[in-house]
This record gives C-alpha cells, sequence and structure tokens, in this order.
C-alpha cells in the first residue's frame, strides 16, 4: 500500500525532498517495501517553478487542505519559524498523523509541547533534518551512542559563519567583506542575524543536548555570542598560537550541571574541528564508552537536508513510530557562563609607554589568571600597540572582573578582546 504524504513548504528544502522523492523513488521502495507518494503540497507561492514536474491539482495556498486530506498519511513542516508551523504541526497530531519537520527553531523554543503533544496521542515526530542538514548526528545519538553517557559536544553547526571565517582566515578578508562574499554567492541572508549572530547554533544546540543528557533544555538559557567582532588582528594572532577561531557550539556534563554555551573559540589548529572549512558543518561527540566520535558533511542545502526529511519518513513507515522519546523527566541544573574555566585569549590595546604590561599582568594576577604567553607588536595607526596573551585556565568570573579594571586604565585604549579557547587534544 503506498504512503500518501502531504507536503507544507515548497522552498529550497521542500523542493529537495520532493526531488528525492521523485528520482530516488524506485530505490526507496525497494528499501522500504512501501511506496513513498506525494498526495499535496501547500505553498504562499504556487506558481513559480521550483523546477521539478508537479501536477498542478496538488498545489494549494491552504496548508490544512494539506493536514486535513485522507489521502496524507504524513505530514511535512518545511516553512520555518514559530507560527503558523506550531499550530500547523499540532493540528496534525490531534488528528493522528505523524510529522516530519526541520524547524530547528521551532523545537528549541517550544520542544517540550511538540514533543509533549506527539507522546499524548503516540504519534511519531521526525526532525533528523533541525541539526546538521544531511549529517544523520541525531539517529547517532539515540541509536548508534544509546549505551554512553554524552560527555561533551561540541559543533560547528553554521555554515554561514563558519564560511565566513574560512574567508576571514584563508584570504585576511574582515568581517564586512567575508559577509558580503557570503550573501553574494547566496550562503548567506540579507539579514544574516541568526546565523552571524550565534542563535541559528544555539537553537540546534538545545536540541542535540535535550537529547544527549535527557533533559529538555531552557533554549533562552544557553550563552551566546556571535562572529561580528572577530577581527583579522585576532585570526592572525590565533595562527601565531596554533589556533583557528570557529563559532563553536558546546555542550558539557560538568558534575550535576550542564555547560552550554556558543561563541567563537578557539582551537588547536591538529584538530579535526579545525579543518572543517567553508559551510560544512561537524559535530564531535564523546561519549563515555565509545570515546571522541566526528560527524562531518553538509549541514543546509535542498539536497542534504531533503536527504534527512525522507530519512525520517522512511523510519516512520518502516519502524511504526520514530524516536519514541526520552522522558525528558530529569531537570538539570545549567552552569552559569560566569562559572566557567578554560583557558583565554586577551588582546589588550594599549599605549606603547614602560609599565603597561606590568600594570595589567599585575590586575590578572590579582584576579588569580595566570599568563601562559605573551604577544607584543608594533604600534597601530593611532599610536597604540596590541599586547595579546594567552591565560592558563581561569574562571570566567575573575577575568570579567579583571578586564573591567584593565580597560578603566588610562593606558588602555579600546575595549579588551576575549575570545575563549578549548585545547581539546589533538
Amino acid at each position: 500500500m503506498d504512503i500518501g504524504i502531504g507536503l507544507i513548504g515548497f522552498g529550497t528544502v521542500g523542493t529537495g525532498v520532493v526531488r528525492i522523492l521523485q528520482n530516488n523513488a524506485d530505490l526507496i521502495e525497494g528499501r522500504l517495501g512501501r511506496r513513498l507518494v506525494l498526495r499535496k503540497i501547500a505553498d504562499l507561492d504556487i506558481k513559480r517553478d521550483r523546477g521539478v514536474p508537479i501536477q498542478r491539482d496538488m498545489l494549494t495556498t491552504d496548508a490544512y487542505e494539506v493536514i486535513d486530506d485522507p489521502t496524507v498519511d504524513i505530514v511535512v513542516e518545511l516553512i520555518g519559524g514559530i507560527e503558523p508551523a506550531k499550530s500547523f504541526i499540532l493540528r496534525a497530531l490531534e488528528l493522528g498523523k505523524p510529522v516530519v519537520t526541520a524547524n530547528k527553531a521551532l523545537l528549541a523554543q517550544h520542544g517540550a509541547e511538540i514533543f509533549g503533544k506527539a507522546a499524548e496521542k503516540g504519534i511519531p515526530l521526525g526532525f533528523e533534518a533541525s541539526v546538521g542538514g544531511g549529517i544523520p548526528v541525531l539517529k547517532a545519538l539515540r541509536e548508534g551512542l544509546v549505551a554512553n553517557n554524552i560527555e561533551a559536544i561540541l559543533g560547528i553547526l553554521n555554515g554561514t559563519s563558519n564560511y565566513i571565517l574560512t574567508r576571514m582566515t584563508e584570504e585576511g578578508l574582515d568581517f564586512k567583506r567575508a559577509l558580503s562574499q557570503a550573501q553574494r554567492l547566496g550562503y548567506a541572508e540579507a539579514d544574516p542575524s541568526l546565523d552571524v549572530d550565534g542563535v541559528d547554533a544555539a537553537h540546534k544546540l538545545t536540541i542535540l543536548a535535550s537529547f544527549a543528557f535527557g533533559t529538555w533544555i531552557d533554549f533562552k538559557r544557553v550563552y551566546v555570542e556571535g562572529i561580528r567582532d572577530i577581527s583579522p588582528l585576532d585570526i592572525e594572532f590565533s595562527r601565531e598560537f596554533g589556533y583557528r577561531i570557529k563559532l563553536l557550539a558546546i555542550a558539557k556534563r560538568d558534575g550535576g550541571k550542564i555547560e552550554l554555551r556558543v561563541h567563537p573559540t578557539m582551537i588547536p589548529e591538529g584538530h579535526l574541528l579545525s579543518q572543517v572549512q567553508g559551510v560544512y558543518n561537524a559535530i564531535y561527540i564523546v561519549g563515555d564508552s565509545v570515546g571522541p566520535t566526528l560527524f562531518y558533511g553538509q549541514g543546509a542545502g535542498s539536497a542534504p537536508t531533503g536527504s534527512a526529511v525522507v530519512s525520517d519518513l522512511v523510519d516512520i513507515v518502516r519502524q511504526g513510530r520514530l524516536l519514541q522519546l526520552p522522558s525528558f523527566a530529569k531537570d538539570r541544573p545549567l552552569k552559569d557562563i560566569e562559572d566557567l574555566r578554560c583557558p583565554y585569549y586577551l588582546r589588550f590595546t594599549a599605549v606603547d609607554r614602560p609599565g603597561v604590561l606590568s600594570k595589567i599582568s599585575g590586575i590578572l594576577g590579582e584576579n588569580d589568571i595566570s599568563i601562559a604567553s605573551v604577544i607584543q607588536k608594533g604600534r597601530t595607526k593611532r599610536g597604540a600597540v596590541p599586547i595579546v596573551m594567552m591565560t592558563h585556565e581561569a574562571v570566567e568570573r575573575n577575568i570579567r572582573r579583571a578586564i573591567e579594571e584593565i580597560d578603566a586604565l588610562d593606558v588602555i585604549k579600546d575595549s579588551t578582546k576575549l575570545i575563549r579557547v578549548e585545547a581539546l587534544g589533538v
């Protein structure tokens, strides 16, 4: 018997799903034993040619025509955003229809309600495509790594930011020029805020961490910094220290607490994560039994994300259920960013005058911050000099207090730049 598929959202990913279902129909049927058949597609624009053949009577501008259609067995939501996507998904679940979604923002912010409704109705909910595009990382967490306590997740989860940092590193571009290049090539939106400010990566980290640690994470509590303030100077100095700068999404188990943060991070240039270039994504997961694992691939795009959506469809039909969700009963406290302990990169912009370095070092010492190495170079155009330090492990609270004191000195000309460091091991 054929399985009827209803699609809400006929954009980039939706087109990829349609193309895969059409081009690989026989392959999928041979592996599944059932045929996945598109019954209905809803989109606000049903006139634009997507480059795939579709019967006109399959198209509608009313999503509820898709959801309520009795020939539609599984609903696929690919419009993104919170509303009306949330209402569409809840309606489908209420009707007893399984749902597949790629909506990371919705799941990160309202996942407890969505998953709660799915559990209440006993209805499958697929969302592999919400994290990592075509990388099957959620399936790995719930299946391949199910026997492990997950100790840490470190991910390059946003292709746009990774592309920008790659261009800045390889070509010496500043942020604005690298962003402009990304926009020209279609890797960045006209408004790139969700990507470059770290929000997109935080959405994905929320989902990953929730399943890794068995507790539903409040997205609003994830610490987030973006890459707008990263300069070619920081990239140059990071290279001298033997590091690369990446926008890293980090989740760690720290005793009874969970550490969750997204920010520019210096990682050793010999580590595999530092070699992830361009728009590619990678997720480094450490389990207590399996040790470190790395998942790499295209984190966005029509075909890769479409592949993940179709994978969910196949799992739902094959198993009759998908991702029987953990209870999420454990309420684990989150670690405050001020309690973070790690090495730090600090760049001060100071007047070139005797005694400045000793003043800075003295304040750091008074705040229990030990210096690992120092680089001092020539003057800038304004007559100031960059003084760059790498610290040993320090507590973020102490780092912030020290920076506040140092920036108040009359010999400091600009706000101090801070970048956190992950040693990782190579």
